[in-house]
């Protein structure tokens, strides 16, 4: 796989450094994600690699450098055009939250809440408008046949993707995925990345995702950072990086 480059800057990371106490996580990191490519984080725990995606989506706040979302810089945007720059961002999450008492497509119109900045509180009944584009959202994930059913009774490989259908919700241009598919069967994971992959391809999102599978990445990533103690040890698109570079981050 490879990447244009020429393709839009979604998201722009600029040498962001991070630590907890005297404990560095980052180090000057800077990476870029474009629209209609997956880029997969590598790295062992504690490399540094969740911390990012949780500077971009606001988590944490990065000790110094730059984050542009969508074109807007956050160290210079006003408090309600740096919220809107993050809500275009949105994140599916290693612990899926979803509300398991609920139904898939409750849970999948909450993904709306974020871009409806009329709502101040969960209404107890969900618009027509909102509940049919959640529908679409569903459908896009190939789950719009469970719509009515409770979230709870999904397997986890269908709770993932209910869970990219609420993030779809939100319309978002990136999709952040941190560790998305670390607690699910090897067929699920493969199932969720397809689909990620897919997304970003025919919808032109970008798609950030944080990994612990190296052969998925090579499968369905167009382009990989590795990360090291913090530091960023390589940014190349998955054909340019052998399996040697792969396994030296894990050693």
């Amino acid at each position: 796989m490879t990447t244009d480059t020429a393709r839009e800057v979604l998201l722009d990371v600029r040498k962001i450094s991070k630590s907890f106490g005297d404990r560095v996580v980052l180090r000057d990191m800077s990476m870029q994600v474009h629209a209609g490519e997956v880029v997969a984080f590598l790295g062992a725990n504690g490399s540094g690699k969740s911390t990012t995606l949780r500077a971009v989506n606001g988590l944490i706040e990065a000790d110094s450098g730059d984050i542009e979302i969508s074109g807007v810089r956050l160290t210079e945007a006003s408090g309600a055009r740096r919220s809107e720059a993050r809500r275009s961002a949105a994140t599916v999450f290693q612990k899926i939250h979803l509300v398991g008492r609920r139904t898939v497509l409750q849970n999948v119109c909450a993904g709306g809440f974020a871009r409806l900045a009329t709502l101040r509180s969960v209404p107890p009944l969900f618009g027509t408008e909102l509940k049919e584009e959640a529908m679409a959202c569903l459908d896009r994930v190939g789950l719009a046949d469970r719509a009515h059913d409770r979230a709870g009774s999904l397997s986890g490989g269908q709770q993932q993707r209910v869970a990219i259908a609420r993030a779809l919700c939100q319309r978002p241009r990136i999709l952040l995925a941190d560790e998305p598919v670390s607690a699910l069967d090897p067929r699920a994971a493969d199932d969720v990345m397809a689909l990620l992959h897919e997304l970003a391809v025919e919808e032109n999102l970008g798609v950030a995702a944080v990994l612990h599978q190296p052969h998925l990445a090579r499968k369905y990533a167009h382009r990989v950072i590795g990360l090291r103690d913090g530091n960023l040890a390589f940014d190349a698109p998955i054909d340019d990086i052998d399996d040697a570079a792969l396994a030296a981050l894990y050693v």
